[in-house]
C-alpha cells in the first residue's frame, strides 16, 4: 500500500532528481554517472536501494545514468541518505548533506570509453567529462553535453547541445615508412581520403584531414604517430524532440581543452539572461533560445575570455537544417503517376 501524501510538491521532488511516475504514490530516483562511469561500491548501493525501496529493478538511461523505479514517495528522504555513498564516491557537488542531488536540470554528461579502452580514442573522454561535470553541476539549466574519443562518434554527440570529438594531428616519420600504403587505403576506406602517395612517400592534405587517427592505427611500422597535443572538434546545438529536431553543426576544430572548457562554462551566463522563465518548468531548450536571440548573441557569450590556440579554426556563422516537406500538387501528381506505372 502506498503511504503517500498526494499533496507532494512535485516541482521540488523533480529538482531533487526524482521522476514523476504514472503510478500514483511512486517515484523513481535518478543516479548521476558523469562520463558513464561508476565504481563497484556505488553500483552495489544502487542495487541495495532498488531492493529495499524499489521493486528490485534498475533502468539504464539514455544518458548513461541509472534510474531506480518503484520508490514510495514517503521514502524519498531515506533514499537520499542511501545515495550519499554514490554522491561522495563520484565527487558530485552538492549543497546539503544527505539531501540527495541538489539539481536535475543539467543532464548527466555522456562519454564514450575513450583512449582508456578504445584504440581509436584520441583523449581521455571520461576524465574530461567528469572535469566539466564538476564545473557545471549543480545547475537547473537544461544543457546536454557529450564527449566522444574520435570522429566515429560512438557517443552520438551531434544530438547534444555541446558535442566534443577527439582529434589528433598525425605525425609522419618518412624514415620509418616502407611505402605499404596501408594508411592511404584505410584513410580512403574508413575516413575522408586525406592521404596520397608522392614519390614513394605519403602526403597528408591538411585541409581535408579530420584528425581521426585511422592512419596511425593501421600503420604497421609506426611511421604515423599521435601528436603530443590533444585537439577537439566542437559541434553545437543538436537536439531531438517533437519540434524541429536537428543534428549539431561543426563550430570549432583543432581546439584545445581550455577553449572547450570555457565555452561550455560561458553558456550558463547566456541562459541566465535569455531563458524564458514562463516556459514549462523553465526547461526551454537552448537551441530554441539561440533561434530566438540570434546566433551572434550566443557567440558573444560563449566566446567571452576565450583565447583559442593559433591552430584552432572557428566557424563564424552556423546554419541548421530543419524539417522540410515538399507537398506541392506537382510532386503529388508525379508520385501518383509513378505508383500507377508500378502497378
Amino acid at each position: 500500500m502506498n503511504r503517500t501524501n498526494l499533496d507532494t510538491n512535485m516541482k521540488k521532488l523533480k529538482k531533487n532528481a526524482f521522476r514523476q511516475s504514472k503510478v500514483r504514490g511512486e517515484t523513481a530516483s535518478r543516479v548521476r554517472c558523469p562520463g558513464g562511469e561508476i565504481d563497484v561500491e556505488s553500483l552495489q548501493r544502487v542495487v541495495d536501494i532498488a531492493k529495499k525501496y524499489g521493486k528490485g529493478m534498475v533502468n539504464l538511461t539514455n544518458r548513461q545514468g541509472f534510474e531506480i523505479p518503484g520508490i514510495d514517495l514517503a521514502d524519498v528522504e531515506e533514499v537520499n541518505k542511501a545515495l550519499q555513498l554514490i554522491i561522495e564516491n563520484r565527487g558530485v557537488n552538492q549543497e546539503e548533506y544527505e539531501g540527495g542531488y541538489p539539481a536535475s536540470g543539467t543532464r548527466n554528461v555522456v562519454a564514450c570509453p575513450g583512449k582508456s579502452l578504445c584504440p581509436f580514442g584520441c583523449y581521455d573522454t571520461k576524465k574530461f567529462a567528469q572535469k566539466i561535470d564538476k564545473l557545471i553541476f549543480p545547475n537547473d539549466h537544461h544543457v546536454k553535453i557529450a564527449f566522444t574519443g574520435c570522429s566515429n562518434d560512438c557517443a552520438h554527440v551531434r544530438l547534444n547541445d555541446f558535442g566534443i570529438m577527439g582529434q589528433t594531428e598525425p605525425q609522419y616519420d618518412k624514415d620509418r615508412c616502407i611505402g605499404c600504403e596501408q594508411c592511404v587505403k584505410y584513410c580512403k576506406k574508413r575516413s575522408v581520403g586525406a592521404l596520397k602517395v608522392v614519390n614513394g612517400k605519403i602526403e597528408r592534405d591538411t585541409n581535408k584531414c579530420i584528425g581521426c587517427g585511422v592512419c596511425i592505427n593501421y600503420c604497421p611500422t609506426r611511421a604515423w604517430t599521435r601528436s603530443k597535443e590533444e585537439y577537439f572538434r566542437v559541434v553545437l546545438l543538436g537536439r531531438t524532440g517533437k519540434k524541429n529536431p536537428r543534428l549539431a553543426e561543426d563550430f570549432m576544430k583543432w581546439a584545445d581543452e581550455d577553449t572547450v572548457t570555457k565555452i561550455i562554462v560561458n553558456v550558463y551566463d547566456y541562459l541566465d539572461k535569455y531563458l524564458d522563465r514562463e516556459a514549462v518548468e523553465s526547461k526551454e531548450h537552448i537551441g530554441y533560445i539561440v533561434d530566438r536571440t540570434g546566433f551572434e548573441e550566443f557567440l558573444n557569450y560563449i566566446m567571452r575570455d576565450v583565447h583559442p590556440n593559433p591552430k584552432c579554426e572557428i566557424q563564424g556563422r552556423l546554419y541548421w537544417g530543419g524539417k522540410r516537406y515538399d507537398q506541392t500538387n506537382e510532386l503529388k501528381q508525379s508520385m501518383f503517376r509513378f505508383s500507377e506505372r508500378e502497378q
